[in-house]
């Protein structure tokens, strides 16, 4: 999938008003889970996304040289999200639905590697797509 095409398909699923809307939850979903995985994983895949979107994985692995694979559940995850993209956290929890969702197609299942790092309540956050009930 394309840069073009991943923003697109971001903007429509999230609702949002504008691509630069879609851009900016993409960037604060990808910088905030670049924080939580474990490097490898966060470049694995990275490698499988356009290189646009990839950098924003990738510009947290040494961030502040805390490095990656924090540990934080849902409500820190929305809390950055939501800090990054100047939105509420509704916002960001639905907007990082939406992102990972899209992401989960363009990775063709590598986002699924990515799912069973994470604890039960950012697993829901991807199970629930962009159109489902998050638990």
């Amino acid at each position: 999938m394309q840069h073009d095409e991943l923003i697109g398909k971001v903007q429509d699923r999230a609702h949002l008003p504008s691509r630069g809307d879609a851009e900016r939850v993409t960037r604060s979903v990808l910088e905030t889970l670049g924080e939580r995985i474990p490097e490898q994983t966060a470049e694995h895949l990275a490698s499988q996304l356009p290189l646009e979107i990839a950098e924003h994985l990738r510009r947290t692995i040494t961030m502040g040289g805390a490095g990656t694979g924090e540990r934080f559940g849902l409500n820190e995850f929305a809390g950055r999200v939501a800090y990054r993209g100047r939105m509420t956290e509704p916002d960001a929890v639905y907007g990082s639905r939406a992102v990972l969702e899209v992401v989960g197609e363009a990775t063709h299942g590598t986002l699924d590697k990515v799912r069973d790092t994470l604890p039960g309540e950012l697993r829901d956050l991807i199970d629930a797509g962009s159109s489902g009930p998050l638990h």
